[in-house]
């Protein structure tokens, strides 16, 4: 598993490299596009999952114990945290919504009935993958209501209202802009109360930024290929999610220039990142118990992003499904997608299925469409200088969608 992940984003990288020398200043236009701040809030909320909220704290001692020097003493605990979800893997995000946005119309290779079916159940089992992370963190978060270490029932009907809730959201697209700025704008200000509440102040805050920053740029080389299996599940996570989130949010780039939404999606997520690790690693570091309202208002936050998250996705294997609420009545379609997700998110929390799979399967896909377009398209591909002529620049396009 190790070398299929290693191959695959040596891949990803090597892509990101063409595409950004090859279309350097074309500009890059959705279906539906929007303003920067909303887009960047809809892959932001979309693209990252309640794991975000819920891992840091966790974490932290696993990658401070001496017992673990030798994977993680090369940099702080904090670098390697922010290693984990920030700056070049942000460059899968990039990869995906580029192509998606600029490529694939002219190639329609997940238009390939067998490849469409594949990436689906990939998109179905990948949600279900978040909604069982939720459920297994859970416990710890809310230890009032069980002993902080069993799933029980409650917790089950917890996930299964956010599935639901989700459902019912992916109906109309209306509910994704509302979400995803609205769980921006919850997560900002999560980290502004938890900054307040610690005491924090801006001294130790900007130490922790530089901790962060020369820890992780001084070492990010280190960050390319897989430093342990624990490393490896988190790249195997990102592929997983890659393909799909760039399908979803290529529809919604808004103009931008290709090195300019290089830079806005490996840069601009990547602060808020830095910042709220930052005040999360002041807690582990000072011994702050975050029990009663802390761990209320990160669980808030978390369900807005699993329900965020899910409901792109939902919407996104409907729509390629054409398992639409028009076509199945919406009742229809919302019982169809809970019985599915909730479904395997029992397996996944039961481990009878691993996101490692469906990363390598990725991985696959990756490869297949790069083949696809050597053999096939590779002088389409080569003579694209612009988006698509049908989309235009129109922000006001995304109200009339539903």
């Amino acid at each position: 598993m190790t070398m299929i992940i290693t191959f695959g984003i040596l891949l990803a990288l090597a892509l990101v490299a063409f595409c950004v020398v090859k279309w350097w200043n074309l500009r890059a236009v959705g279906v539906t596009p929007v303003p920067l701040f909303t887009f960047i809030a809809i892959l932001f909320t979309s693209g990252l999952d309640v794991g975000l909220i819920m891992f840091p704290l966790g974490e932290f001692p696993t990658y401070a114990d001496p017992a673990n020097a030798a994977d993680y003493g090369f940099t702080n605990p904090l670098a390697i945290e922010f290693g984990f979800w920030g700056f070049l893997i942000w460059g899968f995000y990039f990869l995906t919504s580029f192509y998606f946005c600029v490529v694939e119309p002219r190639v329609k290779f997940f238009d390939i009935p067998l490849v469409k079916l594949l990436n689906n159940i990939v998109i179905i089992g990948t949600c279900a993958f978040t909604a069982s992370l939720f459920l297994v963190y859970l416990p710890f978060y809310i230890p009032e209501i069980g002993d902080g270490e069993t799933v029980i029932t409650t917790f089950y009907v917890i996930v299964f209202c956010v599935i639901l809730a989700a459902a019912y959201s992916s109906t109309d697209l209306k509910f994704v802009r509302v979400l995803s700025v609205g769980s921006t704008l919850m997560f900002l200000g999560l980290i502004v109360f938890m900054f307040v509440y610690a005491g924090m102040g801006l001294g130790a805050m900007t130490s922790n930024l530089t901790e962060l920053t020369t820890g992780y740029f001084g070492n990010i080389h280190k960050f390319i290929t897989p430093i342990n299996d624990y490393h490896e599940f988190y790249l195997f996570w990102w592929f997983a999610w890659s393909i799909m989130i760039g399908q979803f949010t290529a529809r919604f780039v808004g103009g931008l220039r290709t090195q300019h939404l290089l830079l806005a999606l490996l840069v601009v997520p990547s602060i808020p990142l830095a910042i709220w690790f930052s005040v999360l690693y002041y807690y582990h570091t000072a011994g702050i118990d975050t029990t009663g309202v802390l761990n209320i208002a990160m669980v808030i936050v978390g369900i807005t992003f699993v329900i965020n998250s899910l409901d792109s996705l939902i919407r996104l294997y409907s729509d390629n499904l054409s398992m639409t609420p028009d076509r199945l009545g919406r009742w229809g379609y919302i019982a169809g997608n809970v019985a599915v997700l909730f479904g395997l998110t029992l397996a996944f929390q039961s481990q009878w299925l691993q996101i490692q799979w469906i990363g390598a399967f990725v991985v696959g896909i990756y490869l297949a469409c790069v083949f696809y377009i050597l053999l096939k398209k590779r002088k389409d591909v080569m003579a694209i200088k612009a988006s698509p002529e049908e989309n235009i620049l129109d922000f006001h396009k995304v109200e009339a969608v539903h």
